[in-house]
């Protein structure tokens, strides 16, 4: 999801290239008027392929997770199929990393292009979901700076993003790059990347497990409650607690980024303490705990530190990409990865050491969410790459293309904000409301199916076909 702006390209991008790729042999003459045109190399598709796939997921649960609570976020502890689309996300921006700079040997123009991209994510990511545009179901737009959020999706890809390519700049060595790898040789080159791995992890679990959580109280801005506008304490007292009300992420978030800009609709208002309905939304009891009407952000600071890893991860398997020549070898490695990370993670949760949690971001969260990302590249890979049958995902493809097109007008609603402008009588009355109940909902006389079908058919199926006529025309919009 990076580039630079809307850009005619016909060739390949340079940042997704198989190295892997054969190169005939030139002569002096030939290779010397060759040096003069751009380069044009072979995209990688599984990795636009796995782009697309994570994209659509996203508008997926967005749209209709409320009514599929299988596809929707865990109210808490758990893995749902959202809770997929974040680490999937950060994992091939790691596996990019390595392609791209790659081709960018001066040590400062990466590092500039490195800087810009990141400014450039943490300010598409204030803008969408800092709570500027309540698009598509709001016809309101603006925020009060004292509520704006600054965490977020695109906040926490910049962060790890900014992290794992300033390593991979400053550790670069032309001699590492030009050599091939063979077995786990590929570790040893890269060591320092483990290295930084296991500085993040022992500074996440010290503070997670380590910072003492006091009693803390907040103001309730849940409109529909009660206790709207009262001030309502919450009991703790503790240190280590992972649940809802007393973990240190919250803390951290409550007193860095103060508990006004964090995000006022976490998934464990769907949590069975927080509503009988649950894990469908519903109203809260009159018993329920005061910290189900407190917000809590699931891309806050600490969470984010540890969501570093899964860039870690997926840089790993782009210096496979680099360095292993042999398709063999190459799925060798991330396979066995894959399996290895997926087992470890399933063992910490079920085993009750360290639960799978998307919103503390958990080692155990981690390791299945990176292990499932090697695993599905791998089986791209193998598809589409190896066996070459790549036109059976082409709308997953294009998609991956223009996924920052994607992402801004179908996942963050901003093309259904703008037709929700578009009202008859009421602004209840919209087109994408009309659209939706009579060509899905009642067709198939079910909410649920209909409102399935339209997120695939209305968002999906339809972003990808506009997808797909801008890369005919050469046409992408990137960071």
């Amino acid at each position: 999801m990076a580039s630079e702006g809307l850009i005619h390209r016909p060739g390949a991008d340079a940042d997704e290239v198989d190295p892997g790729r054969l190169r005939l042999p030139v002569t002096t003459a030939a290779a010397n008027d060759d040096a003069k045109k751009p380069r044009r190399a072979k995209r990688v598709a599984a990795l636009d392929i796995f782009r697309g796939l994570t994209v659509a997921l996203m508008i997926l649960v967005d749209g209709a997770g409320g009514e599929w609570p299988v596809i929707g976020h865990a109210p808490w502890d758990g893995c749902n199929l959202a809770d997929f689309v974040m680490p999937f996300f950060l994992f091939i921006v790691g596996v990019a990393i390595p392609l791209s700079l790659k081709r960018i040997p001066d040590k400062a123009r990466a590092v500039r292009r490195v800087v810009i991209r990141t400014l450039k994510l943490l300010f598409w990511g204030i803008i969408l979901q800092g709570g500027y545009s309540h698009a598509p179901d709001d016809l309101t737009y603006g925020v009060d700076m004292k509520h704006i959020r600054w965490c977020g999706i695109l906040q926490r890809i910049a962060v790890a993003y900014l992290v794992v390519a300033m390593l991979e700049i400053i550790t670069k060595d032309r001699k590492t790059e030009d050599q091939s790898a063979a077995g786990w040789s590929i570790f040893r080159m890269y060591y320092w990347q483990w290295i930084l791995a296991a500085c993040v992890l022992a500074i996440y679990l010290g503070l997670l497990y380590g910072i003492y959580v006091p009693d803390w109280e907040f103001r309730v801005h849940y409109v529909d409650s009660p206790d709207y506008g009262k001030v309502l304490k919450v009991a703790c007292s503790t240190r280590g607690k992972l649940n809802p009300p007393c973990n240190a992420a919250g803390f951290i978030d409550r007193h860095v980024l103060g508990i006004n800009h964090m995000y006022q609709h976490p998934a464990w208002k769907r949590s069975k303490a927080c509503t009988a309905n649950g894990p469908f939304e519903g109203p809260f009891p009159k018993d329920a705990p005061a910290w189900c009407l407190a917000p809590f952000d699931p891309e806050g600071i600490l969470s984010s530190i540890s969501s570093i890893l899964s860039t870690i991860i997926g840089v790993h398997c782009g210096h496979v990409l680099v360095h292993m020549k042999s398709h063999v070898d190459r799925l060798k490695q991330w396979v066995s990865m894959g399996f290895a990370l997926l087992i470890f993670g399933i063992i910490l949760h079920f085993s009750h050491a360290i639960p799978l949690n998307k919103q503390l971001y958990t080692l155990s969260y981690v390791c299945v969410t990176a292990g499932a990302g090697a695993l599905v590249f791998s089986i791209f890979y193998f598809l589409v790459d190896i066996v070459g049958l790549q036109n059976f995902f082409l709308p997953l493809e294009w998609i991956g293309m223009n996924a920052m097109l994607v992402f801004v007008m179908a996942a963050e609603g901003i093309f259904e904000g703008f037709l929700n402008g578009w009202y008859y009588e009421s602004t209840n009355n919209t087109l994408v409301y009309w659209v939706r109940k009579h060509v899905f909902v009642e067709l198939w006389h079910s909410t649920r199916v209909g409102i399935l079908l339209y997120v695939i058919f209305a968002q999906i199926l339809f972003w990808a076909i506009v997808a797909g006529v801008l890369h005919r025309q050469g046409l992408y919009w990137k960071l």
